[in-house]
């Protein structure tokens, strides 16, 4: 295709940054929009959660002060928003698993934007066929242990995510900023090897969150996934399940930053933006926040 003969002043160009030219063999950094919420019950609009992000971050500032640097001189490549399937949400996990799996093959670092977290699932079987299970752990930031063993009819719901990693995948999850879980997933969490809980510091009587106790559940390779109701109310109200409580801005920085100096972050994606029409705020911090671990992970 011919490019247009007319030139003018133009907006940024919407991928993810408004980077103004994407090369995606030169890109370390892959950024991967996921619109599905078909297992949602109540707030369905996290399907409108990866175009809210990509938007907010055309309008941030790409100098990082607190890095000193352009993160996005790394290279970042926004792909075309996946096509979920109507059909199964196993059919969108195997979908979701083949693209990661590419990435991984071509080495771009895959940041996923959902969406439901049942998304995540895909994206950490690709990463299970990459690294061996004793060296691949998932580091879940979340409200909800989402360890469910069936929920709604399907083992695929975004409530049992997490079970399917530790049962189906064999990696180890920790949980972090938990304040919600069913009689179900108490049990099975109790009974677990593979599973390290640590609950919001409201609830452990803890005045921070403890970041080396942390780390030291993890593998030496690390997937993160991020759902937003692991935030507090106050700074992310527009998620599928607004819990109350949760940690701050800082604290989620601070840990994120220890995890990328001790581990290898092979992945992360952040889920559940639920938006709310004329609230910019909880987008934007979500495109900050893709944008902050990107700077962590690349200094």
């Amino acid at each position: 295709m011919k490019s247009s003969p007319i030139s003018y002043p133009a907006t940024e160009p919407f991928n993810f940054a408004g980077v103004d030219v994407q090369n995606y063999s030169s890109a370390r950094v892959a950024v991967f929009p996921v619109p599905y919420s078909s297992t949602t019950y109540w707030k369905s609009t996290t399907k409108e959660g990866p175009r809210s992000i990509i938007e907010s971050s055309r309008h941030m500032e790409l100098w990082d002060e607190e890095l000193g640097k352009d993160t996005s001189q790394v290279g970042i490549y926004t792909m075309p928003e996946l096509e979920v399937s109507k059909n199964s949400p196993l059919e969108t996990t195997q979908r979701i698993e083949k693209v990661v799996a590419s990435l991984l093959k071509d080495k771009k670092l895959p940041l996923m934007l959902g969406g439901e977290h049942s998304i995540t699932l895909g994206a950490v079987m690709a990463c299970a066929k990459k690294y061996p299970a004793s060296q691949l752990s998932v580091l879940q930031l979340d409200a909800h242990t989402d360890s469910r063993s069936e929920f709604e009819g399907t083992k695929y719901h975004h409530g049992c995510t997490m079970r399917r990693v530790v049962e189906d995948l064999k990696a180890s999850v920790t949980h972090v900023g938990i304040r919600s879980t069913s009689e179900e997933e108490q049990s099975f969490l109790k009974k677990s090897k593979k599973n390290h809980v640590f609950y919001a510091p409201a609830c452990a009587g803890r005045p921070d969150i403890p970041v080396e106790e942390i780390i030291a559940t993890l593998a030496k390779n690390v997937y993160i996934t991020i759902d937003l109701d692991v935030l507090d109310l106050g700074i992310m109200p527009a998620v599928g399940t607004p819990e109350p409580g949760g940690i701050g801005w800082y604290e989620t920085l601070n840990l994120i930053k220890n995890v990328a100096k001790e581990r290898n972050i092979v992945g992360f994606d952040i889920v559940e933006l639920a938006p709310i029409p004329g609230m910019e705020g909880p987008n934007f911090l979500a495109a900050k926040l893709a944008y902050k671990i990107l700077g962590y992970i690349f200094s």
